[in-house]
Order: structure tokens, then C-alpha cells, then sequence
């Protein structure tokens, strides 16, 4: 059924066949079909636009114009039927997080390295100031959100990053959650509340640097548009392996 919503545009003349949108998009909406990306299916495309950023020419962008209604089913079975073609030591989850297949191991730091790394003079108590932090659970007019500077983080990057409370949470709100297994469009609603509701004066979005993690950023993005703010944001992304990649400022 055709409807009026977000969707992906590909500009072919910007496009270079890189292909470095096709695995940030966890739905398996886009290919490379004789060098040029390609929309597989519009009922695979969720209009999001995680794949917007890793896409180095612009050729990238979300339109809204009537289509096919996205279907969530269909994506399913749409990636099932490619896992199913896919060789087993080749498999990955859709989302760009490694398979039992290719589980990593983090050797800890060998006595000397360790020996070699500066010792933090700062308190390793916890820096968390609130309860609930997932983002379900966080009431958009909880006390401690009003007037925060708001840290939203993937649930794996506490985890994954040792100084998490010290670097990024000390003195800030936080809303957890999983862009890939959570509803997306809940998110989007929820960010819009609280935006409109608690006067954040600053976001600071915490991913992983794997694919299904760069729908977060997206998610606050228009969660902010919906309430018609423009707030300050910053986007982090922190490796597996715990190492921080990149700390960056996005654009209004």
C-alpha cells in the first residue's frame, strides 16, 4: 500500500559505488547493482537514514514522497532468504555485529603496558545520578531531565568503554537503549516529549562503531525536528575494543 513517509533517495550522478552504505543499512534495503547503489525494495527501506553518514559523496538522502509502506515482515523474510545464501563461516547478524562465528577475545593489558599507563588520580565512584536510565522507563518530565545536558547512549558502550561514567556521564542525564532492537519510531516520539517538555541544553549520543549503532544519532535527530528544537549535539563512537574513534560535533 502506497503511503506519504520518509524514504530514501539516491542521487546516481553523486554516487560512486563504494558501498559503504549497504551494511549500515540493518534492513538490507540498498545494493550495488553495476556500481551504482540501488533501493532493493521501498517496503525494506524504514526511512530512518542510518545509512546517510557513511556515504562520502552525498549521493545519500531522505525524502518524503508516497511509497510502498514499510514492512517489517517482509524484511524478515527478506533477510533470512539472503542469510540462507550466505556461506556459514561468511554469516553475520544484520546488524554488523560479529556472529558466534566470529566471537573476539580482548587479551587484558600485559603487566609492562600496564605498567607504562598513567594512574588516574580522579575517583572511579559512579557517576550516575538517576534511576531509570532505559529510555522506555525515563519519564519525559522525570525531575532529573529538566534543564540536563542529556547523554544518550547504545547499551553496549558502557561495556565496551572503561571510563564511561568518567568521560561521559559525570554531571549528565542519561537515556539508554539498542537502536536495532528497540522501536525505532517509539525512540523517535519519546525524544520528541522530552525535548519538548524538559529544556535540554545539550545531547551527547554514545554509540558503537558498528552499523545497527548509527540509527541513534539518526532517532535523536528527528525526535528533535519533531519537537522543533535545535539543540547542541555531539556524536561518539567507541570501538569493540573499548577505544574511543571519534568525538565530533553534528550539525543543527
Amino acid at each position: 500500500m502506497k503511503v506519504n513517509r520518509n524514504i530514501i533517495e539516491i542521487d546516481e550522478e553523486l554516487c560512486d559505488g563504494c558501498g559503504q552504505c549497504v551494511p549500515s543499512c540493518t534492513e538490507g534495503a540498498l545494493e550495488i547493482v553495476k556500481g551504482k547503489a540501488k533501493l532493493v525494495a521501498e517496503v525494506y527501506c524504514d526511512g530512518l537514514g542510518a545509512c546517510l553518514g557513511e556515504c562520502p559523496t552525498g549521493a545519500l538522502t531522505v525524502t518524503e514522497r508516497e511509497a510502498d509502506e514499510f514492512d517489517e515482515e517482509a524484511v524478515e523474510e527478506f533477510l533470512s532468504s539472503k542469510a540462507k545464501e550466505t556461506p556459514p563461516q561468511e554469516e553475520a547478524m544484520a546488524c554488523g555485529c560479529p556472529s558466534s562465528s566470529q566471537i573476539q577475545g580482548f587479551a587484558p593489558t600485559g603487566v609492562c603496558e600496564g605498567a607504562n599507563q598513567p594512574i588516574s588520580q580522579e575517583s572511579q565512584d559512579s557517576a550516575l545520578a538517576h534511576w531509570p536510565v532505559q529510555s522506555k522507563l525515563v519519564p519525559p518530565t522525570a525531575p532529573f531531565l529538566q534543564g540536563a545536558d542529556l547523554l544518550v547512549a547504545a547499551d553496549c558502550t558502557p561495556v565496551a568503554y572503561p571510563n564511561f561514567h568518567r568521560d561521559f556521564l559525570k554531571g549528565k542525564a542519561v537515556m539508554v537503549g539498542c537502536p536495532k532492537l528497540d522501536d525505532a519510531e517509539e525512540y523517535v516520539q519519546k525524544f520528541a516529549d522530552v525535548f519538548n517538555a524538559a529544556g535540554i541544553k545539550s545531547v551527547s549520543v554514545v554509540v558503537m562503531e558498528v552499523p545497527c549503532c548509527q540509527g541513534l544519532p539518526v532517532i535523536v535527530r528527528k525526535g528533535m525536528e519533531k519537537a522543533g528544537k535545535n539543540i547542541p549535539r555531539e556524536k561518539v563512537v567507541i570501538s569493540p575494543r573499548g577505544d574511543l574513534v571519534s568525538q565530533d560535533r553534528l550539525a543543527a
